[in-house]
């Protein structure tokens, strides 16, 4: 027996079928690759289709280059975290570099990491990086950043509580 199709999924059938021939174009001039467009077109509308609210959007295409820019901007800092993280590992000794899948799984943690930690000024940032990625000391954080002790526990805390306790 099949499933009845949600409302939301209907909805979004309806915009995938009028607006995604327009809304690849728009990804590619944008990306200046065809691929890469048809990846992020697909995941709009898989964005969509994680909603449990209606879309009802009146004007749909002004609606769907919001999410697409959200999915853009989350593939540009992806690639930027990539690239760091590709950079940073180009400077271990090959015996010790993790294995091709160590580094699918770190390079996806960083991401997560990333993700989490969006929204926070960088100094918390860097505080919890230091402390959580290079081992360091509440002490040796407060003396890199140039911060008391007290702001560097509680830069901590509240990186700690946005990445630990996101939804």
């Amino acid at each position: 027996m099949t499933a009845l199709p949600s409302a939301i999924h209907l909805e979004v059938e309806a915009l995938y079928r009028a607006h995604h021939g327009w809304l690849h174009g728009w990804l590619r001039r944008k990306l200046g690759c065809a691929h890469y467009a048809s990846d992020l077109a697909h995941d709009t509308f898989a964005r969509l289709l994680d909603r449990e609210e209606p879309i009802e959007a009146r004007e749909p295409r002004a609606f769907l280059t919001t999410v697409a820019q959200r999915v853009l901007y989350n593939h540009w800092r992806r690639e930027e975290v990539e690239r760091a993280y590709l950079e940073a590992l180009a400077q271990v000794p090959e015996a010790l570099a993790p294995s091709p899948e160590e580094q699918t799984v770190l390079l996806e943690t960083l991401c997560e990491i990333d993700k989490r930690l969006d929204g926070l000024p960088v100094i918390v940032k860097r505080a919890f990086l230091l402390a959580q990625l290079d081992g360091a000391t509440h002490a040796e954080i407060a003396a890199t950043l140039d911060i008391s002790l007290a702001t560097t526990k509680r830069y901590l805390v509240k990186a700690a509580a946005q990445c630990f306790f996101a939804l």
